[in-house]
């Protein structure tokens, strides 16, 4: 049954179709959680405040955007809110800051390699997932929210712009340059050495 359908149905009282959705979201809103707050006992917070708010406000639910990227803005919410009241206040602020990113200020990749595979080849293989986790947890924190809601959990740039509390022109910026940091990171484990490229730093005399 598809989403909607058991939304219908739990909007209705029908229980059972409640679980179902728990059970089929579960593990990727938990996924999202751990990525933003960083353990595992926090994570587990946020998916169980995520369902509740679910039960709070399923009645709200309309269906003008996928329900997966509604229960994902709630849970996106939920582990910022978290962040914050844990302190983390400066981290957040940075997420949050005023002001106009440029695309002028955007650094040039310094490492510059044809990779030795193709990225299907990459991305299939388990310690690819691990060094991209990795290169992710080396990311600003406003560069790697953005790019987990963007990219790996696929909302629009508006969605991303409303749950950051940020603009739409922001998130661009920070997307650009979340994906040239991570593909220089990876550039550097799986380019080919022998077709680096230098780039020229012009000096003026």
């Amino acid at each position: 049954m598809d989403d909607l359908a058991l939304v219908r149905r739990a909007q209705q009282g029908d229980y059972t179709a409640f679980e179902t959705l728990v059970s089929r979201y579960e593990g990727r809103l938990y996924g999202l959680a751990l990525r933003i707050v960083g353990s595992r006992h926090d994570a587990e917070d946020v998916v169980q405040q995520t369902f509740v708010s679910l039960i709070e406000h399923l009645e709200q639910f309309r269906g003008d955007a996928a329900f997966s990227t509604w229960l994902t803005r709630i849970a996106a919410n939920h582990a910022l809110a978290l962040l914050r009241k844990r302190g983390r206040q400066q981290a957040v602020g940075t997420v949050q800051e005023h002001g106009e990113e440029g695309y002028a200020d955007v650094p040039h990749p310094d490492y510059i390699a044809q990779w030795r595979e193709t990225p299907e080849q990459i991305a299939s293989r388990n310690e690819t997932q691990r060094l991209l986790a990795e290169a992710l947890d080396e990311l600003d924190e406003k560069y790697r929210l953005v790019f987990l809601l963007r990219d790996v959990e696929g909302l629009s740039t508006q969605e991303t712009a409303e749950v950051l509390g940020i603009s739409t022109a922001n998130v661009k910026v920070r997307l650009l340059r979340a994906r040239l940091m991570l593909r220089e990171r990876l550039t550097r484990i799986f380019g080919d050495e022998s077709t680096r490229v230098v780039p020229h730093h012009h000096h003026h005399q």
